[in-house]
C-alpha cells in the first residue's frame, strides 16, 4: 500500500525498510545547491572559488556545507591538488541524473 506521498507502508504504518535508500537520495538531493553541485562537477574537478563563481548566488559557507554533505555522503571528494571532484558514485549519480537535465532541456524550448 502506498502513502498519500507514494511511499509503501507496512501494516504498522511505519514507512517500508525497502523505500529507505531512496527516502534518502531524494532527502539529500531535494536539498538547495546539492544537484547543481554534482552538476557542475561532472565535466571534471573544479577548485572551491571556481565552483563557487560558476553558483551565482551560492555562499561559501553554503557551498562548503553542501560539500561536507556530498562528501560524507561519498559522492565528492578532494584530489591530491586540492580541487573537487566527483567520486565513482558521484559519477554514477550523475549519469543518473543526466536523463533529468536532458528532460530539463525539452521542456525550456
Amino acid at each position: 500500500m502506498r502513502s498519500a506521498s507514494g511511499s509503501r507502508a507496512a501494516a504498522s504504518g511505519k514507512p517500508d525498510p525497502s523505500v529507505a535508500p531512496i527516502l534518502t537520495a531524494m532527502d539529500l538531493l531535494g536539498q538547495r545547491w546539492i544537484m547543481r553541485v554534482i552538476w557542475e562537477l561532472q565535466a571534471g574537478p573544479l577548485g572551491f572559488l571556481e565552483l563557487r563563481r560558476r553558483m551565482n548566488n551560492c555562499s561559501s559557507s553554503m557551498l562548503s556545507e553542501r560539500l561536507q554533505q556530498l562528501t560524507t555522503a561519498d559522492l565528492t571528494a578532494k584530489n591530491a591538488s586540492g580541487a573537487w571532484e566527483l567520486t565513482a558514485d558521484g559519477v554514477c549519480l550523475s549519469k543518473a541524473l543526466s536523463s533529468i537535465w536532458d528532460w530539463s532541456q525539452s521542456r525550456s524550448r
